[in-house]
């Protein structure tokens, strides 16, 4: 995947979990509550682009953060 694409794609989720006023360790945590074996420092890495996004967390993270497929994936 292009790095730029990554690093917007990952900051349009830190700026959709700031808008509800959601840290990344309660991110994370909703998560892991969900089946995603995933921790706080994977999360800060997918909101610098450092780190791949699965199709599953993808899924619950709209969910969690009750955004539309659009909000994440907005890259203009």
């Amino acid at each position: 995947m292009n790095k730029k694409i990554e690093k917007k794609i990952g900051n349009n989720i830190r700026l959709l979990r700031e808008s509800v006023k959601m840290t990344q360790d309660e991110l994370a945590a909703k998560l892991q509550l969900n089946g995603c074996d995933i921790t706080r420092s994977a999360v800060a890495k997918i909101e610098v682009g450092q780190r791949h996004l699965y199709p599953d967390e993808i899924i619950l993270i709209k969910q969690i953060l009750n955004v539309s497929y659009d909000d994440i994936f907005d890259v203009t």
